[in-house]
């Protein structure tokens, strides 16, 4: 529950950085002047782009969120028995030992969303943020495929 407090409150933060270098483009094209106008454009970019992120962000979150609460009640999160930290994260030792077996799953097995999204996980305990972003992000996909094709 941590995280979504700190997805929202990140949200606000941005959403509030938006409007504010909104106002600032609006100035800046309304001025009449060359440099002015040409800023209040750049201006107008940079919010469209960070909207742009944070809606794919949330878009991803709310995805990964949904198939990781599917997987759940299908019983087929990871049950490692592996040492935990105090601030909740998998030992990075523990991590790297079980790391092999789900990426072997993942081979053997390339079109189960369930595999993919087990092995983001794995990466994840790892700390490999990218390749776990890339995993899950190949899990929604072959998710939302087996739906269509249901």
């Amino acid at each position: 529950m941590s995280a979504r407090i700190g997805v929202a409150v990140m949200a606000v933060a941005l959403l509030l950085y938006i409007v504010l270098v909104g106002q600032r483009a609006w100035l800046l094209l309304t001025s009449g002047e060359p440099i002015g106008v040409a800023l209040g454009v750049a201006l107008i970019v940079l919010p469209l782009l960070a909207v742009w992120a944070l809606g794919r962000e949330l878009w991803f979150g709310w995805r990964a969120d949904r198939l990781g609460a599917r997987l759940e009640s299908e019983g087929g999160l990871p049950d490692d028995d592996v040492a935990i930290r105090p601030s909740g994260r998998v030992q990075r030792e523990d991590a790297d030992a079980v790391f092999p077996r789900y990426r072997a799953e993942a081979e053997e097995r390339p079109t189960d969303w369930r595999t993919w999204y087990r092995l983001g996980l794995a990466y994840d305990a790892a700390s490999d943020r990218r390749r776990a972003r890339d995993a899950i992000r190949r899990a929604i996909r072959l998710e939302s495929a087996e739906r269509r094709r249901a």
